[in-house]
């Protein structure tokens, strides 16, 4: 029986090799990089994700979330400490309630 799985190309080449694991991390990393976030769902994880959100400021979103309900919309962000208006533009085009 056949799978849908598919195997890394083998190659002779390291150099080859190298290329190919770089472009699909590269790959993976602008996959990640344009995933639409929830900020009412998103775990600690997936606020990561967002420019200038690091572990604490991604805490503070769901302590918020939790403290005081859903986000209404994405500017709401701005009532979380820590985040500003400028993290909130680098990131709209990725935001959604």
């Amino acid at each position: 029986m056949l799978s849908n799985a598919s195997a890394a190309p083998c190659f002779k080449n390291p150099q080859r090799a190298y290329e190919y694991l770089l472009a699909q991390e590269k790959s993976a990393i602008q996959a990640r990089d344009q995933k639409i976030i929830d900020i009412n769902r998103a775990s600690e994880g997936e606020l990561t994700s967002l420019h200038g959100i690091g572990s604490s400021k991604a805490q503070a979103i769901i302590l918020y979330r939790d403290m005081f309900g859903d986000f209404k919309t994405v500017d709401e962000l701005a009532n979380v400490k820590g985040i500003g208006a400028k993290t909130i533009e680098k990131n709209r085009a990725r935001l959604r309630v």
